[in-house]
């Protein structure tokens, strides 16, 4: 009986037009308001707004020219060492002597640069090609530093022109003197093996440690000068360190790749 009296009830008012309607509580209007603003204001962002990211990577001083590894033309045993190790020498200079069954053989320099490492000693038994010295190419005091970085070759494509470039020099302290700056000058677009990167450089082991983690790309950075500074270049410090800078100094570069947009992150 008292299940009937309901649907009996419920046939007398069938659209409950006699209820109160209920609206959305004014609490209820304020979250939806809130929640349409954000999702509008995150669209626009998407589509107006830009993300800054940067890549990092080793990288080396330089003088811009490289190096290149002198090689002995004959074999013999080294009864004279010419040159000095950080002497600066005119192309066609005397390095080593080396007696042969032919008789005395100087090896000279190729091309004018600095003795940046000597491989023979006097005495030494050396064969036809052998490495004797590593010479970098740089003919004057004041020819300006350069910054190569060896930066992964998926990151190449998207470092700009000029892109702005940090550098933690090892042998400054980061914590004082701040970080060196530069900008890019060029960047070479296809990846570079071990034996391209030690003939560069001319140290085999440089080669091998930048290929570790695969065939990188070389960036060539232009460091910003300075008359303010005792290196002569500008630093996120005032005044840097108190002492010039060497070339074969180990560095790494932090380079800001282009902005994006962060629809572009949704966009296949």
């Amino acid at each position: 009986m008292q299940f009937r009296q309901q649907a009996l009830a419920k046939l007398q008012s069938p659209e409950e037009l006699d209820l109160p309607v209920r609206f959305a509580r004014p609490q209820g209007w304020l979250v939806l308001s809130v929640t349409v603003v954000a999702m509008v204001a995150a669209s626009m962002w998407a589509v107006t707004g830009s993300v800054a990211s940067t890549v990092s990577a080793p990288a080396i001083l330089t003088h811009g020219q490289g190096s290149y590894l002198l090689q002995s033309p004959v074999a013999g045993q080294v009864t004279a060492v010419l040159a000095r190790q950080g002497e600066r020498l005119p192309a066609n200079s005397p390095v080593l002597k080396v007696r042969t069954a032919k008789g005395d053989t100087v090896v000279r320099t190729v091309d004018a640069g600095r003795i940046s490492a000597l491989a023979a000693t006097v005495g030494q038994i050396i064969q036809t090609g052998a490495n004797v010295a590593a010479v970098e190419k740089v003919a004057h005091t004041k020819d300006p530093l350069y910054a190569t970085v060896y930066v992964p070759a998926e990151n190449a494509a998207s470092i700009p022109a000029h892109a702005s470039v940090d550098l933690t020099v090892q042998s400054v302290p980061s914590q004082e003197y701040g970080v060196l700056r530069g900008h890019v000058k060029s960047v070479d677009r296809s990846a570079q093996s071990a034996q391209q990167i030690s003939a560069f450089l001319g140290d085999s082991q440089l080669g091998e440690q930048f290929t570790k983690k695969g065939r990188p790309v070389a960036v060539t950075v232009r460091l910003d000068t300075s008359s303010a500074t005792k290196s002569g270049y500008r630093w996120s410090s005032a005044d840097g360190p108190p002492y010039a800078l060497t070339s074969m100094t180990m560095a790494t570069g932090s380079i800001r790749l282009a902005d994006q947009r962060p629809v572009d992150w949704l966009l296949p």
